[in-house]
Order: structure tokens, then C-alpha cells, then sequence
């Protein structure tokens, strides 16, 4: 997965950046989009108000398929949003297993190392937090990786859902475990469509 574009930004000068929003139909439910300048800022669960990824008070309440915007419509957000929404539904009809999209992360260094890792995780296969810790050359800070994975702001796409507890166990995930294991079953080709 390509990390064009992510970005060394605190929070606070991310701010100022004009985002693009788009809300789009999935088989797990409605997933809102949001992009700026720079690239992808985030995928967002149904009923989220954007704290956990850095976002509160930006996201619109939208039907899916809104394609409202503070930008103009020939932007450079919209075009991600653009590649980030043709890319999903790829991947949701069977046909992609990894997203190749600019980003722009805004988190500590830490979380933004973590969410990276999750992108090497391969297709269909599940990693412990605890080797996503020893991959991170941090093999005491499991806490701290499941910590950053519960803030990962690109659901999906850098994809935490993959990340389960030392025994085999679905923990952790925004959207519930129904939809980890959904998500995990998809991968492996086994997912009924769609998630009820």
C-alpha cells in the first residue's frame, strides 16, 4: 500500500486544511469519507462524529451517496475521494486486496508508524497485537498498539480489522466485532453479503 502523500502535520496546523466529505454505500453499511489536499483523512463508521479519528465537529450528517463539499468540485480532495470511493467498492466486490491512495495521517509519530504497519499486514491473513508491537521493533508496547489501532483513521483501508487478540480472539474494532469478522471472512471469501 502506498502512503503517498501521508503527512508529519500536528492536529492543530491539519485544521486549517478544507476537507471534502462523501458518504458511500458498503455491504458493512454507510462509510463516510473525508479528504483534503493532501489526501485521505479518513473512513468513518455510521454514527461517528469524528473524535476518534481527529475530526469531531467536521463530519456532516449525509445519506450515502452525498457527495457534499467545502471544496470546489474539481479539487484535489475530490479526486481522492474520487480514487478512495472506486477503490473500496473494488475491494468490496472481490476484486482488490490493497489500496494504493495518498494519504494524510495526523496522529503522534507512534500511531502514525503503527498505522502504517497495518498496511503490510497481507490480504486475508491476521496478525497479533503483539507481533504488530515486535514488527514496530516495540515488543513491550502491545497497549500502546491497540491504543493507536482503536484511532486508526482509515477503516478499511489500513486495515486494523486484521489485528486480533494473542489467542486467535476478535478484539477491539469501532464498527463491533460483528463487522471484524465480517470484514475477515470477505478476505477470505467466505463473507455473505451484505453484513445484516
Amino acid at each position: 500500500m502506498t502512503t503517498t502523500g501521508a503527512s508529519q502535520r500536528t492536529t492543530d496546523e491539519s485544521r486549517d486544511l478544507s476537507t471534502a466529505q462523501r458518504v458511500m454505500a458498503t455491504p458493512i453499511g454507510p462509510l463516510t469519507l473525508v479528504a483534503d489536499e493532501i489526501g485521505l483523512r479518513a473512513v468513518t463508521w455510521p454514527d461517528e462524529d469524528g473524535s476518534r479519528v481527529g475530526l469531531a465537529g467536521r463530519l456532516k450528517e449525509a445519506p450515502a451517496g452525498d457527495r457534499g463539499s467545502d471544496v470546489p468540485p474539481n479539487s484535489r480532495a475530490e479526486a481522492v475521494l474520487d480514487a478512495a470511493e472506486r477503490q473500496l467498492v473494488e475491494y468490496f466486490e472481490g476484486g482488490r486486496s490493497n489500496f494504493d491512495l495518498p494519504m494524510h495521517l495526523v496522529g503522534t509519530e507512534f500511531q502514525q508508524e503503527a498505522w502504517r504497519a497495518l498496511a503490510k499486514i497481507p490480504f486475508g491473513q491476521t496478525i497479533s497485537y503483539g507481533e504488530q508491537a515486535a514488527r514496530l521493533g516495540r515488543p513491550k508496547a502491545v497497549r500502546a498498539v491497540g491504543s493507536a489501532n482503536g484511532r486508526n483513521p482509515l477503516s478499511v483501508v489500513l486495515p486494523c480489522h486484521r489485528v486480533v487478540g494473542a489467542n486467535g480472539d476478535l478484539t477491539g474494532f469501532a464498527a463491533g466485532l460483528d463487522t471484524k469478522r465480517w470484514l475477515l471472512d470477505h478476505e477470505s471469501g467466505q463473507a455473505p453479503l451484505p453484513l445484516e
